[in-house]
């Protein structure tokens, strides 16, 4: 099992990918450039052709996330910068030598039209991917339906995979959190969820999964993640998660931990756990 988690890149891409080790991971995820802005950065190619063969050497895995302020159905002012925001987060994640960069879902934009964002979704990734011929992927993130949020599906995120002019270039990211919160996993529809991700074609496109535990009772549309091992704090029973990860279809998918690593157990710490607990 290839297990991760997030890590600043506070010392650069080098320093992330360093940190990673530090914590016993084999694989890790970055921001791109600042978390919190649009902004095009101009990278160290330097930096990143380092932190690519630094991985290599290393067996490492990475992959980047979109700052949280991307929207894949952006307002109409937004939406020429967050096409140029995708493309500088693909350049770098490219030079990095990563899967692909995370992008959630997008959310409703219209009570008259539920087709509105979908169209919107298809005209930014198009537009995006157009321009892109790199080997990094969008990677599209399940939601947890806070808000109005769409893509809390395997319908939904196929489709729109489907329906876009460069399939090739997309793949997935599971968020068990969201999966919990949004319903679309409640603990015990594993075989279910298996099936339908298989009749989809959803597992052979999944290239990472984010391991999270969730604060709140499934079906609650609420986004807050929680340690795997925390029982007081987290309402993902441990062995659902476990039996979920381990399924065969999904072997050899790096798990990248999105959780606290503050609330009294770091990521090493967690990432220690997780051997000691789910490798047999």
């Amino acid at each position: 099992m290839i297990f991760g988690s997030h890590v600043s890149i506070k010392e650069g891409y080098l320093g992330a990918a360093k940190r990673a080790v530090a914590n016993q991971a084999s694989a890790f995820q970055y921001f791109p450039k600042n978390p919190r802005s649009l902004s095009i950065k101009e990278f160290s190619l330097e930096d990143a052709k380092s932190c690519k063969e630094f991985c290599t050497e290393h067996q490492l895995y990475s992959v980047a996330h979109t700052p949280y302020s991307t929207s894949i159905t952006p307002s109409k002012d937004k939406q020429e910068l967050t096409i140029a925001s995708l493309l500088n987060d693909l350049e770098i994640t490219d030079a990095c030598g990563s899967i692909g960069v995370v992008v959630h879902y997008g959310s409703k934009i219209s009570e008259t039209d539920p087709l509105t964002s979908y169209h919107l979704m298809l005209e930014i990734l198009n537009s995006v991917l157009s321009q892109w011929n790199g080997g990094s992927l969008i990677l599209l993130e399940n939601n947890a339906g806070t808000k109005g949020a769409l893509g809390t599906t395997f319908e939904e995120l196929v489709q729109i995979r489907n329906l876009c002019d460069y399939p090739e270039k997309i793949g997935f990211c599971l968020d068990t959190c969201h999966a919990f919160a949004s319903g679309l996993w409640n603990g015990e529809n594993t075989g279910e969820l298996i099936e339908k991700g298989e009749s989809l074609g959803y597992w052979e496109h999944l290239k990472v999964i984010h391991l999270n535990n969730s604060k709140y009772p499934t079906g609650s549309k609420k986004d807050r993640h929680a340690n795997i091992f925390n029982s007081n704090n987290g309402y993902i029973d441990q062995e659902q998660l476990r039996v979920l990860v381990k399924s065969p279809i999904l072997e050899g998918i790096p798990l990248i931990l999105e959780t606290p690593d503050d609330e009294g157990i770091s990521h090493r710490e967690e990432i220690e756990m997780l051997k000691q607990k789910w490798i047999e």
